[in-house]
């Protein structure tokens, strides 16, 4: 969760005084950061200052040391140039020595003088435990001034002067002890409170010694301490004399703290200062939202208020929109009841209203009138908009709308949907015929309409259901009425229907095989059986048409007639179609190279974007050659998107596969349709080879159909062939192949084989 959600959380019971918390928040907020920085930038401002400082005093503190150095060599210059002194040495005098080095320990307040000969012998000596002369020679034979030498356990500081007559024969030697004693007097003479101590290299902690020389650093020992390390001349060899210095950098933060406080105070004080502040504005906000506040109360509770503010900031302007809304929000009340009640296309009440008046109606029927529901469905109202476009769609359905409600004005007429529209008839009086009104109600569709200069026709199909009789509540009388339509529409449409209960079982029955189709599909219980097609031009067999037979569990075979317009109609016969033509490819693989095999494509299936691509991996997986399917369709494929559907016909024509127009001539354009796609084959309706036996009509029919295929290069396939004299008419009027009863019935697939070779010389062709 953010920030921000959490402070969302807490909620204060007043707005005033979450602005005044919100407000403080937020600059208590600030001035945290704001300490915060600065009491880090205070803290690295001492640490620097600190740090500088010891470096600075370091230096200073050498050059005491140095100075220090310079007064002692002064004092042994005067002694050393002196002739007695020199006289003394020479003549190894050592009660003149003595006196003299006792005198001159005196002047210059050391710890010890003496004088190392310059055969490495020690005379004179006199105070401190004097060092090995053996580890001074060296150094002082070759030039040394000055350095740190060992007395006993002490280091101290030691000069040398050179003793000459004229030749050398010897140094004075002059040291002060670098003890704590000295070393304090040391550091009083520095700017900053230090601790000094000089300590040989191999006696200093690593962690210290081995820092760089003359760099400040700092370590932690229980404070904060600054340490700066730095080497000293020595006079003996292997000596390693440090000067280390310390300083303590938690005390000098600590001078710091004041500051601190001060910022701190000062914080403190803003603070107050702020919410005192966020205290009146916020009252100076809330005082007229409260005021809009009590006034939205009313608004909800169904009163209608008017907010008075005096100001011309914000809030007032607020107000005033306020008032606006309010008005606004009336006249909009009106108009959402009345949008959603009513159909937005044709203003008629929708279902909700209608169903409403429906149950208002029913409640105040008298004991021996009725009340007629009628659901009606516009016929064929997709081909309007296939072929004129949705905006002629709408304006026929505003048409419709516009004549119900002039020629039924006592009914009450809502859109429930699309092409659907529902007529409320109530107060019916025992003597009126039902059978009349509803004819009157069908008057009322049947007519043409003009649209965009084009007619169209808006006749309906109506299911009625009437109370008591049908129901005594509005859901059960519009199930009945929509059962009733769905009668009508199958009957023919362009009629109407009275509910019957039989409906109901039909519509129980409908739902079941539904059921039991989509375990048929899952379970494959679906069988092909073949029917022979054979060609009279070639004398020979020429394939088999594919036709499914479903073989239910409990009802056995059940007929194509009965269970493939429930599959047209609830989209199953997708895949199922896809099903056919996967196995009757597997079924042609297995006979002889020259049969083919013909398949019947729903319209449904040319809905389907991958309808090419099936049918090519059906051959694929199969390994017969394209020319053997042969694909038949019929005129109802062309009724939408005609553009689309000769595309997917010249995709499945470029594969190899064969297409076949079938039931030709039972369509209103099949011409049109020979004209813009050439058929591989046309096959001819069964009811017109069935008029061959009563008339020369039937004759006629057929010769002109062939005559036309055979201009068109296109077969001809004469479907229903019974008997022999229907074969020797075909033959005569030049019909190519038949297929029929004549030949054989539909046969399972394993009796295809065995028929072939059985019967590859028909007697009634010979």
């Amino acid at each position: 969760m953010s920030a921000f959600g959490r402070i969302d959380i807490l909620r204060f019971g007043s707005l005033k005084l979450r602005m005044a918390a919100l407000y403080a928040a937020l600059f208590a907020a600030v001035l945290a950061v704001i300490l915060i920085i600065a009491g880090q930038g205070i803290a690295r401002f001492a640490e620097n200052a600190s740090t500088r400082d010891l470096a600075a005093n370091a230096r200073v503190f050498d050059e005491i040391l140095e100075l220090r150095a310079r007064q002692m060599r002064s004092t042994t210059d005067v002694l050393s140039r002196d002739f007695g002194f020199r006289e003394a040495v020479a003549t190894n005098d050592r009660p003149t020595i003595a006196s003299a080095l006792d005198s001159l320990r005196a002047r210059s307040s050391g710890g010890s003088a003496f004088v190392v000969g310059y055969d490495a012998t020690l005379t004179g000596s006199t105070g401190d435990p004097m060092p090995d002369p053996m580890s001074l020679w060296e150094s002082l034979d070759e030039g040394k001034e000055f350095g740190v030498i060992m007395q006993g356990d002490r280091l101290a500081l030691a000069t040398a002067s050179p003793v000459e007559v004229p030749d050398l024969v010897g140094w004075l030697v002059v040291t002060q002890p670098l003890d704590d004693a000295e070393l304090a007097r040391l550091t009083r003479l520095a700017a900053v409170d230090l601790d000094a101590s000089v300590v040989r290299l191999s006696r200093i902690p690593d962690a210290i010694g081995a820092a760089p020389l003359g760099e400040v650093f700092e370590r932690e020992e229980g404070e904060r301490m600054l340490y700066r390390v730095s080497a000293l001349p020595s006079l003996e060899d292997s000596l390693n004399p440090r000067l280390v210095l310390r300083h303590s950098l938690t005390r000098s933060l600590a001078e710091y703290s004041g500051i601190r406080w001060l910022l701190a105070a000062l914080a403190i004080a803003g603070l107050l200062l702020v919410v005192a502040l966020s205290w009146r504005v916020a009252k100076t906000i809330t005082a007229p939202l409260r005021k809009l506040d009590e006034a939205t109360r009313l608004v909800s509770a169904g009163e209608k208020v008017e907010v008075s503010v005096d100001t011309n900031d914000e809030i007032g302007r607020l107000a005033g929109s306020f008032n606006a809304m309010i008005e606004a929000i009336e006249e909009r009340e009106k108009e959402i009841v009345h949008v959603g009640l009513h159909d937005g296309l044709t203003s008629l009440p929708n279902r909700k209203l209608f169903l409403e008046q429906l149950a208002l109606s029913l409640a105040r029927r008298k004991n021996d009138h009725k009340v007629m529901v009628v659901y009606a469905d516009l016929d064929d109202f997709k081909v309007v908009n296939d072929t004129l476009g949705h905006p002629a769609g709408d304006t026929l359905l505003r048409n419709v709308a516009e004549h119900l409600r002039g020629s039924l004005a006592d009914a009450t007429i809502a859109r429930l949907g699309g092409d659907e529209f529902a007529i409320l008839i109530d107060g019916i009086a025992p003597s009126v015929d039902l059978n009349t009104l509803a004819g009157q109600v069908q008057a009322c569709f049947m007519r043409w309409i003009e649209i965009e200069g084009q007619k169209a026709d808006c006749s309906a199909s109506l299911g009625i259901a009437v109370a008591p009789g049908d129901g005594d509540d509005g859901i059960t009388l519009m199930k009945h009425a929509d059962l009733a339509l769905y009668r009508a529409k199958r009957e023919g449409k362009c009629c109407y229907h009275f509910f019957e209960p039989a409906l109901d079982e039909q519509a129980r029955q409908r739902r079941q095989m539904e059921l039991d189709l989509r375990r048929a599909i899952s379970e494959g219980e679906f069988e092909l059986y073949f029917q022979p097609l054979y060609s009279l031009s070639e004398e020979r067999l020429k394939g088999f048409e594919a036709l499914i037979r479903w073989n239910h569990p409990t009802k056995g075979m059940v007929s194509p007639n009965d269970f493939i317009p429930l599959a047209e109609e609830t989209g199953l016969i997708l895949p199922i179609g896809e099903w056919v033509v996967r196995e009757a490819c597997h079924q042609a693989s297995r006979w002889e190279d020259g049969l083919s095999v013909a398949v019947n494509i729903s319209p449904k299936q040319f809905t389907s974007p991958d309808l090419v691509t099936k049918i090519l991996n059906a051959i694929a997986a199969s390994g017969i050659g394209a020319n053997r399917l042969e694909l038949e369709i019929t005129e109802s494929i062309f009724i939408a998107q005609v553009d689309k559907t000769m595309a997917i016909l010249h995709q499945l024509r470029a594969l190899g596969v064969r297409i076949a127009l079938d039931d030709f001539g039972t369509g209103y354009s099949s011409l049109s349709y020979l004209r813009s796609f050439p058929f591989d084959k046309v096959k001819i309706d069964r009811s017109f080879v069935t008029d061959l036996a009563t008339g020369e009509n039937g004759h006629a029919i057929i010769r002109a159909i062939t005559t036309l295929a055979e201009a068109l290069g296109m077969e001809t396939l004469a479907e229903g062939v019974e008997d022999e004299q229907q074969l020797e008419i075909l033959r005569r009027e030049g019909c190519r192949s038949i297929q029929g009863f004549l030949l054989s019935r539909p046969m399972s697939a394993s009796q295809v084989l065995a028929w072939a070779e059985k019967e590859q010389d028909l007697a009634i062709v010979g």
